[in-house]
């Protein structure tokens, strides 16, 4: 994209968002407002393109908009103050993806061990000893030693 001055569902079209989300990150604060042409029209250069497309590259790599408008200010300027970069975020971010990876590991045993276990009340899975269910704790008092599900 050239420096040109692109109108809005130009804008939105070459980044593969619609015109709502566009105004949105304007109202947000993630793209600059644009100038107007003399007819009122929003006119905007070719790096609104490029902001967009990193806010939603951003997105997909799980950073909220609040993280991508902090991301974005950081590279703006940083006002003498110390910022944290994209490397300490990403790596932050990949912390918090491995979490989640962990946690839905840990969901996917779970559940494969119900399935396998033939778990089909959870009620009455709950109240045997075999039953596969993590939450089964809370069911101590219920327990009996008959046959699983």
């Amino acid at each position: 994209m050239s420096g040109a001055d692109l109108r809005s569902g130009q804008v939105a079209d070459a980044a593969g968002v619609n015109i709502q989300t566009l105004r949105y990150y304007e109202r947000r604060g993630l793209l600059a407002e644009p100038d107007r042409s003399p007819g009122g029209h929003r006119l905007y250069g070719g790096e609104a393109v490029t902001t967009l497309r990193i806010i939603k590259a951003a997105q997909r790599l799980g950073f909220t908009l609040d993280e991508v408008a902090e991301l974005l200010e950081t590279g703006r300027h940083r006002h003498g103050r110390p910022v944290a970069g994209l490397q300490e975020r990403a790596a932050a971010k990949l912390a918090e993806v491995d979490a989640k990876i962990a946690d839905l590991t840990t969901i996917r045993t779970a559940l494969v061990t119900a399935v396998e276990a033939g778990c089909d009340d959870l009620t009455e899975c709950a109240a045997n000893a075999c039953c596969p269910i993590p939450f089964t704790d809370l069911a101590e008092e219920n327990r009996n030693a008959g046959p699983c599900c």
